[in-house]
């Protein structure tokens, strides 16, 4: 069974295989732990760095999942999880990685707290973070009545009244693809003014979507049974859910230590097999280009892990890697 550090305190009956890995994988999320049961097939030496900040921690269901649709995405990792734990060549670690660089041999060397790690290889599926609405009560309905993705969550949507809240331009074609499901959509800019142009706000007038540039202050309801949306103005919207659309960024702060070319959105630049421009240090899941769905972030990883584990066919692997041993 494999090792759990936590706290970075080894678990099983006080043995640690050392601090060195065939490959480390950061990130516990869908992309690495996908990532890294692959590796483990491949009998790779893995250490998995989870920092417990999942995009999805705050969501009740995820859908679209084959064979779990729709799923608790926590259980869903926690069985992922413990069925990684069962690979003798991984080792699971609780903690955030910080710092991350490569030695004078060109192995990654990953600094979690006061210790360092080190691999022949790095896989990088840290997700991004999401820029919340300023709305009282947000994080009770969140994951509930309140979402962030129409691909994930606009199914639930249909026929229902829906409020969106965002304000750049890219709220347009955000607000467009609830026409699939909803009845009614109505776009907040939390107080400030659309950022979009005659032709957006055209747009939106053409299908009945209703821009309004007050700040929203209040959730209205019972998590899973919004009722509205009270503003600033005194005034309240009807909704019996709500999506945003401001901003979200990739965590990147890692491979930027490494130079690693990043997209104009500000994803890390891949090739088919998912390795960046930097050669060893591979990506997975929402810090990749692409839709960003629970399935594609496993399939990502898979990607990710198989080509990682290839890249070392022929190696005999470090001491405690079960390959070549």
């Amino acid at each position: 069974m494999g090792t759990q550090r936590s706290g970075h305190v080894a678990m099983r009956d006080g043995e640690f295989p050392g601090e060195m890995y065939d490959v480390v994988v950061v990130g516990g999320g869908p992309a690495g732990l996908s990532a890294a049961t692959w590796l483990a097939r491949y009998r790779r030496s893995v250490l998995v760095i989870d920092s417990h900040e999942y995009r999805n921690r705050w969501t009740a269901q995820s859908h679209g999942y084959l064979g779990s649709d729709p799923a608790d995405p926590m259980a869903l990792l926690a069985t992922a999880r413990a069925q990684l734990s069962r690979y003798p060549s991984v080792v699971l670690c609780d903690g955030a990685a910080t710092t991350a660089r490569r030695d004078e041999q060109g192995r990654f060397v990953v600094g979690v707290g006061n210790e360092e790690f080190v691999a022949l290889r790095m896989i990088l599926a840290t997700g991004v973070v999401d820029q919340f609405p300023e709305v009282t009560g947000f994080f009770d309905y969140y994951g509930v009545s309140v979402f962030h993705c129409p691909t994930c969550d606009g199914y639930e949507a249909k026929d229902r009244t829906v409020v969106v809240f965002g304000w750049s331009e890219s709220v347009t074609g955000f607000a467009l693809e609830l026409l699939d499901w909803a009845r009614r959509i109505t776009i907040l800019t939390q107080g400030r003014r659309f950022e979009g142009d005659e032709g957006d706000r055209q747009v939106l007038a053409d299908h009945g979507i209703a821009l309004i540039e007050d700040d929203a202050v209040e959730l209205v309801g019972q998590p899973g049974r919004l009722q509205a949306v009270r503003l600033r103005s005194g005034a309240s919207i009807d909704a019996d859910l709500a999506f945003f659309s401001i901003a979200h960024h990739a965590r990147v702060h890692l491979a930027e230590q490494f130079g690693c070319e990043l997209t104009q959105d500000g994803c890390l630049l891949v090739d088919k097999d998912g390795q960046t421009t930097i050669e060893g240090l591979y990506a997975a899941g929402d810090i990749t280009p692409g839709i960003q769905l629970v399935s594609v972030a496993v399939g990502k990883g898979t990607t990710a892990g198989v080509a990682c584990a290839i890249s070392l066919q022929g190696q005999r692997g470090i001491p405690n890697s079960q390959t070549g041993s």
